[in-house]
């Protein structure tokens, strides 16, 4: 258990608790892992974050966790959707993973939309 829990990194709320191996803002909802993002930031790389917080690396699995549209395809990409073994890019526009979806194909995701799974 941690003594001095750190106050939220998105809303800087100081009521922060402690929830197995994350920390949880109860006012915005936010959840990390407390020195992740410190030691891979002292380490000199790029830090790519998930949706709620979670930091992403190569070979991940994760789950989109929003419904996307696509160019030429009427259905879209569809909230739940598992994307397996991400690849992290310096992207335009902020799309910073590169993967391959089943029946979509390659394309590039913003690491926003998805969640780690």
């Amino acid at each position: 258990m941690i003594e001095n829990l750190p106050p939220c990194p998105q809303c800087s709320s100081e009521y922060s608790y402690e929830m197995n191996n994350l920390v949880v803002c109860p006012e915005c909802g936010h959840e990390w892992v407390p020195g992740a993002e410190a030691a891979a930031e002292a380490d000199g790389e790029r830090v790519i974050k998930d949706a709620v917080g979670n930091v992403l690396s190569d070979g991940d699995t994760v789950t989109v966790v929003k419904a996307l549209k696509v160019k030429g395809n009427p259905s879209g990409i569809k909230a739940g959707t598992k994307v397996r073994n991400i690849r992290l890019v310096d992207g335009v526009d902020g799309h910073d993973i590169d993967c391959r979806i089943d029946g979509f194909g390659a394309m590039q995701l913003k690491s926003s939309v998805v969640k780690k799974a």
